[in-house]
C-alpha cells in the first residue's frame, strides 16, 4: 500500500501536521481534494461565473500551500471556508477596483446578513466598518486586525504583540463587541 493510502486514512489536522514537517505537496493534495467541491461552491457563490470559480479554486489551493505552514489551524474545513470567502470578496473588490483591506470578516459578521456581499450596501458597510475599527482601542484595533483579517491564531498574536494569551482574548473580544456596538449605532445600510 502507497503512502497515498495511508493519507486517506488521515484527519486533516494530522495530514497538516504531517505536511508542515514534510513539507509534501501530495499531502496537500489529499487535504484539498477533500474538500475542493466546497471551495468550488463557494466561489461560484460569491463570484457567479463558472470560470471564474475554477480559477479561484487553483489560486486557493497555491495559496493553501504557503498558509498551511505559516498558520496554526485547530479545525481545517471551517477556515478553509473562510480563506475561500475572503478570497473570492477580496477578487470581487478588486474587479470594482477599489483597495479591499481585507475588512471581509468583519463585513460578514457586522455588516449584514452575510449574504448581500455586491452591491452598494457592501460600500456603505465598509467605510461605517472602516470608521468603527478607527474608534478601537490601540491594543483591541491591533488584536483584532491580527485575528480577524490575518488570520493569526492566539499564539502567533501574543508572539507578535507582547500581550498575555488573556489580554490578546480580552481585546478580541471587547474589540468585536465594540465594533459590532458601533455599526449598529451608526446604522447599517439596508
Amino acid at each position: 500500500m502507497s503512502s497515498k493510502d495511508n493519507y486517506k486514512n488521515l484527519t486533516d489536522e494530522a495530514l497538516i501536521g504531517l505536511y508542515k514537517k514534510s513539507e509534501e505537496l501530495t499531502i496537500v493534495g489529499e487535504l484539498y481534494s477533500r474538500y475542493t467541491a466546497l471551495v468550488y461552491g463557494v466561489c461560484l457563490k460569491y463570484l457567479k461565473n463558472r470560470e471564474e470559480s475554477k480559477d479561484a479554486v487553483m489560486h486557493i489551493f497555491e495559496k493553501l500551500i504557503i498558509s498551511l505552514k505559516e498558520h496554526d489551524i485547530n479545525v481545517f474545513k471551517p477556515w478553509l471556508y473562510v480563506t475561500a470567502r475572503n478570497h473570492c470578496l477580496m477578487q470581487l473588490r478588486a474587479m470594482k477596483g477599489k483597495t479591499f483591506e481585507e475588512l471581509s470578516p468583519f463585513l460578514m459578521e457586522f455588516g449584514g446578513n452575510g449574504h448581500q456581499e455586491q452591491g452598494p450596501e457592501v460600500e456603505g458597510n465598509i467605510g461605517k466598518l472602516e470608521k468603527c475599527i478607527q474608534e478601537l482601542s490601540h491594543e483591541q484595533k491591533q488584536c483584532v486586525k491580527l485575528f480577524y483579517m490575518e488570520q493569526k491564531c492566539y499564539k502567533e498574536i501574543t508572539e507578535d504583540t507582547g500581550y498575555d494569551l488573556n489580554k490578546v482574548k480580552s481585546y478580541i473580544q471587547n474589540g468585536k463587541r465594540n465594533l459590532k456596538i458601533c455599526m449598529e449605532r451608526n446604522g447599517k445600510s439596508e
